[in-house]
């Protein structure tokens, strides 16, 4: 099935962007150093029923900024799907926004509502989400693990970035007859990226919390079946839950379920967007 590319000037930056399937549509936004590509094994599983669109969020690999030396908002981020929505579809889309992407989901449903019919949020790394002392305490986390990354480079700064979200990289958990993505210069530049700019914006992030149970969207909080229940990511998909009196819906794997399971989880996924 052919992929289409494209390149859509936004204010302050270029976003690349992918686009495969037919159907409704639905744009997934990956976290971390996720690019276009990051999510491939899922896209292969759902092209034949949807529309499906991934990028590179700003910052990333081909989607470059006007002044390399800025950083990014979640506003930013958010304005950003939203003109990329606004280019490819004049239906309400499904959006799948996992991690970072989560969050970005929650702002465009707010901002601007109708453009989106359901966002599944899995594991929306928002600590605004959260009780004020708990808040406080994980956005402290993020920028420890900022200095972290400036003192002593990657390797340490992701094993505390895994801690924090409940991966065990000692004992990956996959589907079996996956080709892991090799960690290439590209992914290691987004992950810097990733870090120093993007946990910028989760700490200085001004999500409007009150106003997520009012938005037409139908949003889905979603969490990894094996997700330590204890960690902030997961905290977060449960007070979502409770803010809008929503029950969390469990999605195969972990916090990065839709990379490590993609079959299973897209599975779920249909039985989740089938039944709005």
């Amino acid at each position: 099935m052919t992929t289409t590319t494209g390149y859509l000037p936004v204010p302050g930056a270029g976003l690349y962007y992918e686009m495969r399937g037919n159907g409704p549509t639905l744009l997934i936004a990956q976290s971390g150093e996720g690019d276009a590509g990051r999510s491939a094994d899922l896209v292969d599983q759902l092209a034949d029923a949807y529309t499906v669109i991934t990028y590179d969020r700003r910052g990333l690999s081909r989607s470059t900024l006007d002044d390399p030396g800025n950083g990014v908002t979640m506003a930013e981020h958010a304005d950003d799907v939203h003109r990329l929505l606004a280019a490819l579809t004049d239906e309400p889309a499904a959006m799948l926004g996992c991690s970072l992407g989560a969050v970005i989901g929650l702002h465009l449903a707010v901002q601007h509502p109708g453009q989106l019919s359901t966002l599944i949020a899995h594991e929306p790394v928002a600590p605004r989400l959260l009780p004020a002392p708990d808040r406080a305490r994980h956005e402290a986390e993020l920028a420890e693990i900022q200095q972290l990354y400036r003192e002593e480079g990657l390797p340490p700064a992701l094993k505390a970035v895994a801690e924090v979200l409940g991966i065990d990289p000692a004992h990956p958990d996959a589907e079996p007859g996956l080709t892991p993505q090799p960690m290439t210069s590209g992914r290691i530049a987004n992950f810097g990226f990733f870090i120093e700019h993007d946990f910028t914006a989760v700490i200085d992030d001004t999500l409007p919390v009150g106003e997520l149970a009012h938005t037409p969207a139908r949003i889905v909080p979603a969490v990894g079946r094996t997700t330590p229940r204890t960690v902030f990511d997961f905290r977060c998909a449960q007070e979502l839950a409770t803010l809008l009196g929503a029950e969390v819906t469990e999605f195969p794997g972990g916090h990065n379920g839709n990379t490590t399971h993609p079959r299973a989880y897209a599975a779920q996924l249909r039985r989740v967007l089938q039944n709005a």
